[in-house]
């Protein structure tokens, strides 16, 4: 058939379908006498229903269920021999002045838009490199014999630095009033570790055992307790034990007790460098992806369907519930969400996403059985047991398009770094890692 297509926007498009009354009688027809083997009416046998009693009780709905399944047939085929790529749900009614023996419906729609990169050549991309070195190695030890100290009480003379270990009591008030989450008793934390605010490790810091003291303390703006966020409240600490730190010895035992089965310093430090590479390859990866992204945006030229970009601030606003929900908000599914605020993030999305699948549409950029194995057993390294994890990813197709993805995103990038203006920054472990 001829399908006439009209373009009402940039990107909607109209579509007339006519259907002949004659096939959705037939159809109709056919399916009432289906209905008719088996439904179950009071006073009759089953099956044995008359027809005339079924179409005046099911006949509405099937008409209905028959009109929006031919409809629905005749625009797919509509779309195809047009040669359309459809952008969401069409939004199909009838119309009027249809000729004798026909129904005419009017299907409104939008398209995915033509795609258009410009010269990737002329794209600026900063790329990050960093090392794994010596200090980065000892500070991880630092962290894994820390997680291992053990405490002893000091002696009562001994007053409290960082790294002790105090138990506090103590009681805060505001306008004279005491407050929620302002008291208690037997409070442990780590001093100078910034477990509290800073003005309540300084009242702390250099007190002995038995000590009193009051003093003022500001909570920021901020502050994740609202009730008290930008005020000012008056405590009084009491200090019942100090506990100096002892941190263990990197020996042996230690090397052993960390899965080094030969005990050496040496392998203890050889895998903890191999686990810091492989972290700061998949942050390097991480980073210079989005700035590759940015750059392939910034060179691009398209529309962006509205229906695309409707769905997709629906998926973020569904997350964003889902958020309020696991940190304990009450009716966070009946939250009150602005649509706008999930605008400029949703459209970013919807062009980066059309943009990078019209980059690896046309480069044959799609990730390569080998490749996929390859980044799982990246993944699965970190475990005790990759073995089995590479199972877990391999035994669920929804986790292993989740792999494909990242690395199609990793092969869009190789080739944008291939083709772009690039200058390497080189970045200390600590700033990559957000420690700076």
């Amino acid at each position: 058939m001829a399908v006439t297509v009209e373009t009402l926007e940039k990107l909607e498009r109209k579509i007339t379908l006519s259907l002949p009354l004659a096939a959705i009688q037939t159809e109709v027809e056919a399916r009432l006498k289906k209905v008719a083997r088996t439904v179950k009416m009071d006073g009759f046998r089953p099956g044995k229903v008359p027809m005339n009693v079924v179409a005046q009780r099911y006949g509405y709905s099937v008409q209905y269920e028959v009109l929006n399944d031919k409809v629905g047939e005749e625009f797919a085929k509509a779309v195809q021999e047009a040669g359309l790529r459809v952008a969401g749900q069409p939004r199909i009614s009838e119309k009027e002045g249809a000729a004798e023996g026909s129904a005419d419906f009017e299907a409104v729609f939008e398209v995915f838009p033509e795609v258009k990169i410009g010269d990737l050549a002329a794209a600026e991309v900063e790329k990050l490199t960093a090392e794994v070195d010596d200090s980065a190695i000892e500070k991880t030890l630092d962290i894994l014999r820390k997680q291992r100290r053990t405490f002893a009480q000091r002696a009562a003379a001994e007053a409290a630095v960082d790294g002790d270990r105090v138990t506090v009591d103590f009681e805060g008030k505001i306008d004279g009033e005491t407050f929620a989450g302002g008291k208690a008793e037997g409070f442990q934390f780590l001093v100078g570790e910034g477990q509290m605010l800073k003005e309540f490790e300084d009242a702390v810091r250099g007190m002995k055992a038995g000590e009193s003291k009051t003093f003022p303390l500001a909570f920021p703006e901020d502050y994740h307790g609202k009730d008290v966020a930008g005020k000012t409240a008056d405590f009084l600490v009491t200090l019942t034990k100090v506990e100096a730190a002892n941190l263990p010895e990197v020996n042996e035992a230690l090397v052993k007790s960390l899965g080094i089965a030969d005990g050496s310093v040496e392998a203890l430090r050889a895998d903890i460098k191999k686990n810091l590479e492989r972290e700061v390859k998949f942050r390097l990866q991480a980073r210079n992806k989005q700035a590759v992204m940015d750059a392939l945006v910034s060179v691009a030229e398209l529309d962006l369907p509205k229906a695309s970009v409707q769905a997709e601030v629906a998926r973020l606003m569904e997350s964003a519930r889902a958020d309020l929900k696991q940190r304990g908000i009450k009716d966070a599914d009946k939250a009150e969400i602005p649509e706008d605020i999930f605008l400029p993030q949703a459209e970013r999305r919807v062009r980066l996403g059309l943009v990078v699948a019209e980059l690896v549409k046309a480069n044959k950029l799609e990730a390569t059985p080998e490749q996929l194995k390859a980044h799982v057993d990246e993944l699965a390294a970190s475990y005790e047991k990759p073995e089995e994890v590479v199972r877990w990813y391999f035994g669920d197709r929804q986790r292993l398009a989740e792999v494909e993805a990242v690395v199609i995103e990793n092969n869009v990038t190789e080739f944008v770094l291939g083709k772009a203006k690039v200058s390497d920054k080189a970045v200390s472990f600590e700033e990559l890692m957000g420690q700076a």
